[in-house]
């Protein structure tokens, strides 16, 4: 009796495998794996279905080779402690991801001599393009980028004086605005948790929109309590407390994010301020935690998902013509809620 012949699959299906087993060209399934958008749902079913069923992975090193690309981005973010900087990149990873594009993400703990230590890493693992924060980095990380012809976005931030590609907002415009209405609400003595401002451009934008503000109302730097720290909830409440025991502990304490507002909103219930009562406080960035803490958190609402999103799009488009890059300025705007109140009023 003849022995009866199981097909196995192929230990190393190619993609004429898989166009047979879908029943379509292999121009389809190519087009299926890069540029899925292009391809009907049906019809990507199908192929992601023999993609699965044969174990096929494409050979993306001889696809570079032929190309000259990777269809890899890179993106260097300041720190992945927070969620500053996720709701941004969740965008910007699914936007290219409806182009075949994969992300690879590194964090530069704020320090420009480890961001270009990142950029060279990612660019030497075959990143086509870049997505960075802010426009303070080193000079040697410009050229480095400008040499190897690596087309780049910078996001956050958004200065038409800047020459480089940027999708983001003007830090220095939101904070002037949201410094006025605490201004408004008859607060005079005034503080400012920032984060670090010689190495962030960002930091160093909303200081000066706070300024603005209380150039304004015609007060001066002096009238603006200034404390610089790292970004960190136990930094923010570490900061507030030492205002707030100072001989003039100011009314109104604005942040320069809503990781130090959450911060200093919690050591305010640990003393016993009331808030907004005793003192009133700020943040920056309307992440989630804005809308939980007690009370909601006054801030700046930061159009994340929308940089994300435009910075991808800006991207792919210079990748494939570099004169196809033009800077993109997005709204900030405010939110304002229960952390901000009236300043007290002054008892005999």
């Amino acid at each position: 009796m003849a022995k009866t012949r199981t097909t196995q699959p192929s230990l190393s299906p190619t993609l004429a495998d898989v166009s047979k087993q879908a029943g379509v060209s292999t121009a389809t399934v190519s087009r299926c794996l890069n540029s899925p958008s292009q391809v009907s749902a049906s019809t990507r079913d199908r192929v992601m279905a023999a993609v699965n069923e044969l174990g096929y992975a494409p050979n993306f090193g001889a696809q570079a080779l032929a190309a000259k690309r990777t269809n890899t981005f890179g993106a260097i973010v300041p720190t992945m402690e927070n969620a500053i900087f996720a709701r941004g990149l969740q965008a910007f990873q699914e936007e290219l991801g409806q182009h075949g594009i994969t992300l690879l993400v590194a964090s530069s703990s704020y320090d420009p001599d480890v961001e270009e230590e990142q950029i060279r890493n990612l660019v030497a693992r075959g990143a086509d393009a870049l997505f960075l924060i802010g426009h303070t980095r080193t000079a040697e990380s410009y050229e480095f980028l400008e040499k190897r012809q690596i087309p780049h976005v910078v996001a956050w931030v958004y200065d038409e004086a800047e020459p480089r590609v940027s999708v983001g907002f003007d830090n220095r415009k939101a904070m002037k605005a949201l410094a006025l209405e605490v201004l408004k609400q008859g607060h005079r003595k005034l503080a400012l948790i920032t984060g670090k401002r010689d190495r962030n451009d960002r930091a160093r934008q909303r200081y000066e929109g706070a300024m603005d503000a209380v150039a304004e109302f015609g007060l001066n730097a002096r009238d603006l309590n200034v404390i610089e720290t790292t970004y960190s909830i136990a930094n923010g409440g570490d900061a507030f407390e030492r205002l707030m025991r100072s001989g003039t502990p100011p009314t109104a304490v604005m942040c320069g994010n809503d990781v130090l507002a959450a911060g200093a909103l919690s050591r305010a219930h640990r003393m016993g301020v009331d808030v907004p009562g005793d003192v009133s406080i700020t943040g920056f960035d309307d992440i989630e935690i804005a809308e939980i803490v007690t009370p909601r958190l006054t801030t700046v609402h930061v159009p994340h998902r929308n940089m994300g999103k435009h910075a991808a799009t800006t991207l792919i488009a210079m990748r494939n013509d570099p004169s196809l890059g033009e800077s993109v300025e997005l709204e900030a705007t405010l939110r304002l809620r229960g952390s901000l109140g009236p300043a007290p009023q002054k008892t005999a």
